[in-house]
């Protein structure tokens, strides 16, 4: 039985010999495996480090393209609104010496009436209300040449010394304008 013993001793130690071999390999093998996995790692990080940059790089040029095109959008409305108040602008102020003209034109034309009716006053109320009412024409005769003489600046300039000089009375006309107009149009419907 000494030999059994001895081939056992043999055996154990070619057995502590053979794990430790297999440690060894497994050892080895554990580090080529981390080895490669540090590789792959790399590899996939730096892809990835790739990717980000592109879509970072192509979410800043669809950003860029955007704001370009918003910008163009902007500067067109900018442009077609410039115009249309340019063209508002024109045809308001067209309007407005149309208006001037039309006043001015019912004011020479009341005038003409009154010159026309004058003697009319005289026969049947006096001489002294006939020369009220030529008085009266003259005076609206002058007014209608001052109206058609002056621009539509002179004419807001000269409103805005009207007000001026005389807040109270500006106010009352301007509640009486509206009163006239408001009956006006409450007739109408």
């Amino acid at each position: 039985m000494a030999e059994p013993t001895a081939t056992t001793g043999n055996d154990a130690e070619s057995a502590k010999n053979h794990f430790a071999k297999a440690m060894e390999e497994a050892k080895a093998g554990a580090q080529a495996l981390g080895k490669e996995a540090q590789a792959r790692a790399e590899e996939y990080r730096g892809k990835l480090t790739q990717a980000t940059n592109e879509w970072s790089s192509e979410a800043k040029t669809r950003s860029d393209d955007a704001r370009t095109k918003a910008n163009d959008y902007a500067a067109e409305a900018r442009e077609k609104a410039s115009a249309y108040a340019a063209d508002a602008k024109v045809k308001a102020t067209d309007l407005a010496n149309e208006g001037k003209a039309r006043t001015s034109q019912a004011m020479v034309g009341l005038s003409k009436i009154m010159d026309e009716n004058v003697h009319l006053i005289d026969e049947k109320v006096g001489p002294k209300y006939g020369d009220y009412v030529r008085t009266a024409s003259k005076s609206v005769q002058d007014a209608a040449t001052r109206l058609d003489e002056k621009s539509l600046d002179d004419l807001g300039e000269d409103a805005k010394e009207f007000v001026r000089t005389s807040p109270g009375l500006a106010v009352g006309m301007a509640v009486a304008a509206g009163f006239l107009f408001g009956r006006m149009f409450k007739k109408s419907k």
